[in-house]
């Protein structure tokens, strides 16, 4: 997990893909929170197209490339939870603050990943780095 984890805190801007509601795919730029109680959070808000995506489809894949050319793919099931404590530590990214202000913000969601599957691969011709997280 730590060396997904540091990828994804390397690489900040990541892609998520998901299957939108109109059954053709979505690819847009977001963050990874952190690393708690070994899950890997993101933060969102309910009035994103992304958020109603998810809700009819939350199997969802993350993408990002390193500048030495490495990448991660990981995927798993986007599982909502209103948890203060994960989006109390939300706000301590001045992004989310800027955005939301507030963990108490009615908008504000935090999803983590279930089943989640992660590969870093890169040019080398080394076998990629397979995780089960």
């Amino acid at each position: 997990m730590n060396e997904v984890v540091k990828f994804l805190q390397e690489n900040p801007v990541q892609y998520l893909a998901t299957v939108g509601r109109d059954e053709k795919a979505k690819c847009r730029p977001f963050m990874f929170c952190f690393e708690q109680d070994e899950k890997l959070w993101f933060c969102t808000n309910n009035t994103k197209d992304v958020y109603q995506d998810l809700q009819k489809n939350p199997y969802i894949e993350v993408s990002v490339s390193s500048p030495s050319y490495a990448w991660i793919r990981l995927n798993g099931k986007a599982v909502f939870e209103n948890n203060m404590a994960v989006k109390a530590e939300c706000m301590n990214n001045p992004i989310v603050k800027g955005q939301y202000q507030s963990a108490e913000n009615p908008i504000f969601e935090v999803f983590y990943l279930a089943d989640a599957r992660a590969v870093i691969a890169d040019f080398s011709g080394n076998p990629p780095k397979e995780y089960t997280l």
